[in-house]
């Protein structure tokens, strides 16, 4: 039966470390409490004082003062394990936690979810062919001696590191170690953690060379697990949800991100605001719950990359563009056809090629699988179609040996049509704008990942009117542009009303205008 030892590290918020450790007791589990020597004393006897006569409880015996990418991290975390181990004989799963930490399932879940498979959590990739280390220094972490703090004492953890490279004192990783990086929130079982305090005991010379790295706390029991544990035994995940800016700093969860919380693959959260006192609440209580069914539709790092990528024009970091100095030539005509539903734009373009016999190109640069001819390499994926767009349009009007091109392009992509309106040739636009249902706008959602088919309806009622709104708000910035030879049709529009637009932005005759916006099934979903 799974009794799960909670591993916390934390240095603030005593009320919020008691309420922790006596809900994740009381349904059961037990808790190993490090308490940063840094923090307050005060604080400390306080939280030992409230918690001293619960059973499920214990405190590492020596407290560490903590810092950031420093040893004293993974030393603090060594410290309650070996409590934990000792005071917890019937544990079976150690699980790491801090104070910013929540659960998002009940312990019923998350008892089932450990005794489906018997392996280990914990997020490991290679350490020297992985990108997990977005910025920064990498090997650095490893072949020198790191005594100083990056944040603390910048101009002397630079200087230790340039000295050391002078003085060729370089070192090498222990001989028998692969090493391995990822976050530092994992669950483990028993037999791994006795195996890991093990290995810490005999290995000295591995703890000696890890006492120097810079941030241990990611490479690690992330490097010591792998060593230890079959691969088979091992699934490369955390068990916590947390996601991160931009700017590399973690995401921050609220009182409304409850629905969405629950709906995560992962038994945990961080970090929860420490003002979100009605999402702790709820959580809480969840916890303690029997009986709770969860559907999980997963899409909380999709959502948050939607939202947080819309309504900031302005305020955030334009795509750079290269080649402006060339130009597409003078006699030429690029016609671009927006719309957010692609088929139906797709199906207009089609019309176009068999009425005028016009090239016409599907979303050139939105979509990879677009069909495209071999132009040396250029056409082969979108960042290069995208970095070199000029000259692929104009290798695309030299292919074809023509002087007038259609491409689509999505709404969103208005600094793509900005750009290619600064060209000498001439370029026209025509938007097609479509009706969108609710139901066709979820189905959108779902296609692009920013829904499964188990997200609550509480999460998609919310969704739905930010996703309407980004739609209109697309076409809003193409109208703000005022773009010369834009031109407009509506599937609200009579066939009539859509033959004159048609005609002006293909320069064709009112007859071939109308059979194209005569098509049927032209707007159908």
């Amino acid at each position: 039966m799974t009794k799960i030892a909670y591993i916390l590290l934390c240095h603030k918020d005593p009320e919020g470390i008691i309420a922790q450790a006596q809900r994740l007791t009381a349904a059961g589990d037990c808790i190993a409490i490090h308490f940063d020597a840094r923090a307050r004393r005060e604080d400390f006897d306080r939280i030992r004082a409230a918690l001293d006569g619960n059973p499920a409880v214990t405190f590492a015996r020596r407290r560490v003062k903590c810092g950031w990418g420093e040893w004293s991290l993974v030393e603090a975390t060594l410290n309650a394990i070996r409590a934990a181990v000792e005071a917890f004989p019937r544990a079976t799963h150690f699980y790491m936690l801090s104070g910013d930490c929540m659960p998002i399932k009940s312990a019923e879940y998350a008892h089932d979810f450990l005794e489906r498979e018997d392996v280990d959590y914990i997020e490991s990739f290679d350490f020297y062919a992985s990108d997990w280390i977005k910025t920064g220094i990498k090997d650095e972490r490893l072949i020198y001696r790191h005594w100083f703090n990056e944040r603390t004492h910048k101009a002397w953890f630079y200087r230790s590191m340039d000295w050391q490279k002078k003085l060729g004192l370089e070192r090498k990783v222990p001989a028998d170690l692969q090493m391995q990086i990822g976050s530092q929130w994992w669950c483990l079982r028993r037999r791994t953690v006795e195996w890991l305090l093990d290995f810490a005991r005999k290995r000295r010379d591995v703890m000696r060379f890890f006492r120097t790295t810079w941030i241990p706390d990611e490479t690690f029991f992330q490097t010591i697990v792998r060593h230890l544990v079959p691969e088979s035994e091992i699934r490369t995940r955390p068990l916590t949800f947390l996601m991160f800016t931009d700017y590399g700093m973690p995401v921050t969860f609220y009182n409304d991100h409850y629905d969405l919380l629950l709906s995560q693959d992962y038994l945990f959260a961080r970090k929860i605001s420490p003002d979100a006192m009605e999402l702790k609440r709820r959580l809480g209580d969840l916890y303690a719950a029997r009986g709770k069914r969860f559907q999980i539709s997963n899409e909380g790092r999709s959502l948050f990359k939607f939202l947080t990528g819309r309504g900031r024009i302005g305020r955030r970091f334009a795509p750079r563009f290269w080649e402006t100095e060339t130009s597409l030539g003078r006699e030429r005509t690029l016609m671009m056809v927006t719309c957010k539903k692609w088929h139906v734009a797709k199906r207009l373009v089609e019309r176009v090629r068999q009425v005028t016999n016009l090239p016409a190109i599907d979303y050139l640069f939105n979509e990879g699988s677009t069909p495209l001819p071999d132009l040396g390499g250029i056409q082969s994926n979108l960042e290069k179609r995208t970095r070199h767009r000029r000259a692929l349009v104009r290798m695309l009007f030299d292919y074809w040996q023509t002087d007038r091109l259609i491409f689509c392009i999505d709404p969103a992509s208005i600094e793509l049509m900005q750009d290619f309106y600064t060209d000498k040739a001439r370029v026209k636009l025509l938007e097609i704008e479509c009706d969108f249902t609710d139901d066709y706008l979820l189905g959108h959602a779902r296609r692009v990942g920013l829904a499964g088919d188990r997200t609550p309806q509480e999460t998609l009622d919310r969704l739905l009117p930010t996703i309407r709104y980004d739609v209109r708000f697309e076409s809003d910035r193409i109208r703000e542009n005022s773009f010369p030879g834009f031109q407009r049709i509506r599937q609200s529009a009579t066939v009539d009303e859509n033959t004159v637009p048609l005609a002006e932005f293909l320069d064709i005759p009112v007859e071939k205008a109308r059979e194209i916006a005569s098509t049927e099934y032209l707007f159908v979903d």
